[in-house]
């Protein structure tokens, strides 16, 4: 599933493609092909993300929502565009591009308190300026949960998955299994800034960089997916070449240094 960077970085790209435009909505599948009527040749008006949720703002107070989940891809095209690939849920046509969008979690027309709802399920997101970490930090600090699940739950923190979890407690030398109310305030504030760090390049690079260029002898952009990593799916560390160990955390499975990060 997409981490919160990605679906960031969409709503970026969206916002700079199709903002301002009158945008040709249809659903080539068939199975939004009502709702996609009540936006055909209306103006998007602005684009937001929130955890791993998108939503679109139309003239009228529309709003798309819109989850990737496990198999949601978005295809983008210049113009004209192809032959639809696929089942294709949603197709946008703009002035000068077009999107796709096949197998998502969640496509649907939602009210303005509809979307409140939504957001209200969720938890800070590190990247949208209205997060607040003392909400953070209050329900970790109370909770016997593992640090390791609570960082996979959206209601906690929206958009952090599992390979960001696993590469930010190895950053921070801190153990998955640690319960949150065992965190030192300090240690939260190092998770949190290292978190609103990553989520930041990846939204930049449009994928997952944990290594400093540096230590590579590479920019962020040339590195190859064994550069950009730590702990996620592998063998050794890539900090001090110790054991990675890998067990179920939060329904997922988690890794960790068994040198960087004691138990």
């Amino acid at each position: 599933m997409p981490e919160g960077h990605t679906i960031h970085r969409i709503a970026r790209d969206h916002r700079r493609d199709f903002v301002g435009e009158k945008l040709r909505v249809s659903s080539p599948q068939g199975r939004f092909s009502k709702e996609s009527k009540r936006l055909d040749g209306r103006e998007l008006i602005s684009t937001e993300a929130h955890g791993k949720h998108l939503l679109y703002l139309w003239e009228g107070g529309r709003r798309l929502h819109i989850h990737l989940g496990l198999y949601g891809k978005f295809r983008r095209h210049r113009l004209p565009v192809p032959e639809p690939r696929g089942q294709v849920r949603l197709r946008v046509i703009g002035d000068r591009f077009g999107f796709d969008l096949n197998g998502p979690n969640a496509c649907e027309l939602l009210t303005k308190k509809q979307w409140q709802a939504v957001q209200d399920r969720l938890g800070a997101d590190p990247l949208r300026d209205d997060a607040d970490p003392e909400e953070v930090w209050s329900r970790i600090s109370k909770s016997r949960m593992s640090i390791g699940a609570i960082l996979l739950n959206q209601k906690v923190i929206a958009g952090v998955g599992n390979v960001y979890r696993a590469e930010i407690l190895h950053l921070c030398n801190i153990h998955p299994d640690r319960p949150g109310n065992a965190l030192e305030r300090s240690e939260f504030d190092q998770i949190w800034a290292t978190t609103v760090d990553l989520l930041k390049i990846g939204v930049r690079y449009n994928r997952i960089i944990i290594a400093d260029p540096e230590d590579v002898g590479k920019p962020r952009s040339r590195m190859n997916r064994e550069e950009r990593l730590f702990v996620y799916k592998k063998t050794v560390c890539a900090r001090c070449d110790a054991p990675i160990s890998s067990w179920i955390s939060g329904s997922r499975k988690i890794f960790a240094c068994d040198r960087c990060q004691p138990g």
